[in-house]
């Protein structure tokens, strides 16, 4: 098991993930495999394509409108964690949408002075848990201390991941003898289940409206049968997209304005993230009953989430809060190139909200 640092700089990003080949399978094979049962999810991937011109302006866009807002939110979390782990800090983010904010928080706390900091990327999938074998490394190999561990991804949803996390380290903890926090931490918490955050607002976090080219150059992780049983979970590492890499641009675009912006406190208020958390509920039965979905898993909240499903799967119905804020004009543009319907709906509590098609 070998480390390695995608397209970051070493000393900024460790992932903890084993680089591998995939025979890649379209989109539409995909969900059919996965919603037939026959293939999990972490098992495939779709091919990944470089963002066209048009799309990567907006990815640019939406650096420049955002980057004082989220520098101000990784110096909160990163303040966070320093008054928290006195002593030493491990970031541990969720790959790949925690990656890229793994790795401005440890731009921000080592321009802190706190040389103490390292960063690991790790893989986490629904239904299947952590990789242990990278909690081991990071612990046992690399003699990290259990309680400088911080979990860390972009944002939440629905909770599924958050939920696994928490389900993972309750394992972990029962039957390791190093006793880890499980809580999680994010920028953005619109699902009102994460333990630390940010900001509770649905907005257009930039990381999340790119694959690996904000990414390290890294796939999602993959779990298959070519991993064993001492291997960490693998990954696809994209090195022909190195000439349209953004990932190290995004992050010194965020870092560039460390010094000029002041973060508000974090948001611990369980009962801010209870009332977040019922409105993600309502809402959710209320679209699941308005168009008859009948899983869950079908519905996909939030401007990130409506992405990836854009993205990565294959799209039924998109829904917007308003069609003309900025925020979602990436969307719009990739549901006019999939003839995706779009269907406004101003009520929503977020700007966007992707239904996956029901093959079944």
């Amino acid at each position: 098991m070998t480390p390695f640092s995608g397209s970051y700089r070493p000393e900024e990003a460790v992932f903890l993930l084993k680089p591998m080949n995939l025979d890649k399978v379209d989109v539409a094979t995909k969900e059919r495999l996965i919603q037939s049962g026959q293939r999990h999810y972490s098992e495939l991937l779709p091919p990944e394509q470089i963002p066209n011109p048009h799309y990567l302006a907006l990815f640019e866009a939406l650096t420049a409108r955002y980057a004082p807002r989220l520098a101000a939110e990784i110096l909160a979390l990163a303040r966070d964690l320093a008054e928290t782990r006195p002593r030493q800090i491990t970031v541990v983010s969720l790959a790949r949408a925690g990656t890229p904010i793994g790795v401005l928080l440890t731009r921000a706390l080592h321009g802190w002075g706190r040389t103490d900091v390292r960063h690991y990327s790790i893989s986490i999938i629904r239904d299947r848990g952590i990789d242990e074998n990278a909690l081991k490394f990071i612990l046992r190999r690399d003699g990290r201390e259990p309680a400088g561990l911080a979990f860390v991804d972009g944002w939440t949803a629905k909770g599924v991941i958050a939920g696994e996390l928490r389900r993972a380290l309750r394992h972990w903890n029962a039957h390791q003898p190093e006793r880890l926090d499980e809580a999680l931490h994010v920028v953005s918490d619109i699902g009102g289940v994460a333990d630390v955050a940010a900001t509770l607002d649905d907005y257009a976090i930039p990381s999340g409206i790119l694959n690996a080219t904000v990414s390290g150059l890294t796939s999602r992780s993959i779990l298959n049968a070519a991993i064993g049983p001492d291997d960490f979970h693998g990954c696809v590492f994209y090195a022909e997209f190195a000439p349209q890499d953004r990932s190290r641009w995004f992050i010194n675009q965020i870092a560039g304005h460390f010094a000029q912006v002041r973060p508000e406190p974090v948001r611990h208020d369980p009962q801010e993230r209870g009332e977040r958390r019922r409105l993600m509920v309502e809402f959710l039965a209320r679209v699941q009953a308005d168009y008859r979905v009948t899983d869950r898993n079908f519905i996909k909240p939030g401007v990130a989430e409506a992405t990836r499903v854009l993205l990565r799967r294959l799209p039924d119905l998109l829904l917007l809060r308003d069609p003309d804020h900025p925020d979602v004009e990436h969307l719009r543009m990739l549901a006019r190139q999939k003839r995706v319907p779009v269907g406004i709906d101003p009520a929503m509590p977020l700007h966007a909200t992707a239904l996956i098609k029901d093959l079944s």
